[in-house]
């Protein structure tokens, strides 16, 4: 029996306003925003999440 793999990850991803590093789930259903200045770094658009600053590494 085989076992399934995701294709969802997760992803570090740094704020472009104040240099903030935070980790966000690329499915993202809800908008995420920095936790430092309050910026947007991803918004939700029915299946991937809409990534609106850099990503710095993918997590498994």
């Amino acid at each position: 029996m085989r076992i399934k793999e995701t294709r969802s990850k997760f992803l570090r991803v740094r704020c472009d306003d104040c240099e903030n590093e935070q980790i966000v789930f690329d499915h993202a259903t809800t908008t995420v925003r920095c936790n430092v200045c309050g910026r947007t770094l991803a918004e939700p658009s029915g299946g991937k999440a809409r990534i609106k600053t850099r990503i710095i590494e993918v997590l498994g």
